[in-house]
């Protein structure tokens, strides 16, 4: 049985980034700035592609990101990250984004979707092959 006061975990994959939404991070109408909510899918996606390729990673493109809701100040936002494909020198990884309000899980939604795909890159930042 799950503990009442412990979030609801919805996602698939890694629980990659978990953030307060802050008071900095409102666009003009109050809400949180879409542009912080992409950094923060961009990290959560990194850190698996990081582990995946054992050392750096560069963005390469986002194939998708879908707001599905607005995020508020004082939400708790949690990225899970899970690998959707792998080539040989890069990985696509697909990142959902839920929002919890005022401590309460059972307020856990979904509010954004994305689909990033990285390059497993040496100290140059020249493509490599991916390990393994």
């Amino acid at each position: 049985m799950n503990n009442p006061n412990e979030p609801l975990h919805p996602g698939k994959g890694l629980l990659a980034v978990r953030v307060l939404a802050m008071p900095a991070y409102t666009n003009p109408q109050g809400d949180i700035f879409g542009g912080w909510l992409m950094s923060q899918v961009d990290i959560a996606g990194s850190i698996l592609a990081v582990q995946r390729a054992q050392g750096r990673v560069a963005t390469v493109a986002v194939h998708e990101f879908q707001f599905i809701k607005p995020v508020y100040v004082g939400d708790l936002v949690s990225c899970y990250a899970e690998l959707e494909r792998e080539g040989r020198t890069s990985v696509r990884i697909k990142v959902d984004v839920y929002s919890e309000r005022e401590r309460d899980p059972s307020s856990v939604k979904k509010v954004a979707s994305a689909s990033i795909t990285y390059v497993a890159v040496d100290m140059e930042s020249r493509p490599r092959l991916l390990p393994g």
